[in-house]
């Protein structure tokens, strides 16, 4: 049975907005035309990168006025933005510093420094943090729409789907636009009415501007497509993007999936050595480490995941928490107990639904499938068309015995995604021809 999520999203017409929205973990920095379109392709723009100006600009206007505690907020949110484009945690530190300094300046009533604190919070996944600072900003400023988009993204993590639908339906109200369209998709998402979702996303991309938004939302376009197993159509977008931002990480690691999937495994290892080259993130490392693995690649494979277990301790040692990716990593490296007890601790910090599938995973891997169950069955509840999600299911349901439902969960996943892991995708096959012959 699904859980109730909250009510309806409710997506209006959009107003003239011209403020500038610069938010974390959506990942996007853009600036709404007069009247945005519903569109399948964005309105003929030039791409600029407003970022760095932003960036130049705020550093030439604090050496003349170094007491312009709005600027150091706006610097710190700047630097928060470039490190999630460049995949580079040492920023965290900067925006810290340029947070701090807004604060100092101005400790009482600092609703933009209060939206930035909460920003970097998010980014380093403190999510408890991030909702308590986001509160503190809305209690200061309650039409301030970055403090609502700061507190529907640490809902959402939190696992808080009501609250966080209610958030983002105050932030559509507040200013409605690029921010507002990209979380309301993601909210739509988590449900499983990814139609809605890529429907939004293209709101998204119709306000687009900065090369880097129109990056932003051609990746999510293209991870809802490829998600839903429509590689061609993921392709597309992620082409798109990239001529828009050549650079983009993100959309480079797109096409590396649908290469792995296409079963082009050559490409997609050459595209994987490059990605990680340039971006050394744990998410990509481990993505990359699988590949490796399905090749026959052990050692390759394990080499990858030291380089993984390094990239995850930078992303900590600069003040991040992330017993997820630690979860997954030891899992990958064949230390049940050590995932186990990660998962369990990311469990204690948020409820989201990523975390209960990890959790129902590790305690699978640690022969405790009745307790696994009702994790796993948490993650799936959410209503969200998640191909691992059913995946783990249906193992653990094997693993219990429980033939039907195995057999209906190993075939979801499947029908959701045929491509979905190159490991685990074999492994479904596998197991539903075994239940079929038995």
């Amino acid at each position: 049975m699904r859980r109730s999520i909250g009510t309806p999203l409710r997506v209006g017409a959009v107003a003239a907005a011209t403020a500038l929205a610069l938010v974390l973990l959506g990942g996007v920095l853009g600036r709404a035309p007069e009247e945005p379109q519903v569109a399948a392709e964005p309105v003929a723009v030039t791409p600029v990168d407003r970022l760095e100006q932003t960036i130049q600009r705020s550093q030439e206007r604090l050496r003349r006025v170094p007491g312009d505690w709005h600027t150091w907020a706006s610097l710190g949110m700047a630097y928060l933005e470039r490190a999630r484009i460049t995949a580079d945690p040492t920023y965290y530190p900067k925006a810290e510093a340029a947070v701090r300094r807004s604060l100092a300046v101005k400790p009482d009533g600092n609703t933009d420094a209060l939206v930035a604190q909460g920003a970097l919070a998010n980014a380093r996944h403190d999510f408890a943090a991030a909702r308590r600072v986001a509160l503190a900003a809305v209690k200061t400023n309650g039409y301030h729409a970055d403090a609502y988009a700061v507190l529907a993204d640490a809902e959402t993590q939190l696992g808080h789907s009501a609250d966080a639908t209610a958030a983002v339906q105050r932030l559509l109200d507040l200013r409605p636009g690029l921010s507002a369209y990209a979380r309301a998709s993601y909210d739509l998402e988590q449900r499983g009415l990814t139609d809605q979702a890529s429907d939004l996303m293209r709101r998204a991309l119709a306000t687009a501007v900065d090369r880097h938004d129109m990056a932003f939302c051609r990746n999510q376009l293209g991870d809802l497509a490829l998600n839903a197993g429509d590689l061609a159509a993921a392709d597309a977008e992620y082409a798109a993007g990239l001529a828009a931002e050549p650079s983009s990480v993100a959309l480079q690691r797109g096409r590396a999936r649908v290469a792995a999937m296409s079963g082009r495994t050559d490409e997609a290892l050459s595209a994987y050595a490059s990605l990680t080259r340039r971006a050394p993130t744990p998410s990509y490392l481990i993505e990359y480490a699988e590949l490796l693995r399905s090749a026959g690649r052990e050692a390759d494979a394990m080499a990858q995941l030291r380089l993984a277990t390094a990239a995850h301790k930078l992303f900590t040692g600069n003040g991040g928490v992330d017993g997820l990716t630690g979860a997954a990593l030891a899992a990958a490296t064949g230390q049940p107990a050590t995932a186990l007890r990660e998962a369990r601790a990311e469990w204690a910090r948020r409820k989201h639904a990523d975390v209960a599938d990890m959790l129902a995973w590790a305690l699978h891997l640690s022969n405790r499938d009745i307790d696994s169950l009702a994790y796993a069955r948490r993650a799936s509840a959410t209503g969200a068309r998640s191909a691992i999600y059913a995946y783990h299911l249906g193992m653990i349901e094997l693993s219990l015995g429980d033939r039907a439902a195995a057999k209906q969960h190993l075939t979801m996943a499947l029908e959701i995604n045929p491509h979905f892991s190159p490991l685990d995708a074999p492994a479904a096959r596998q197991a539903l021809a075994n239940l079929g012959s038995s």
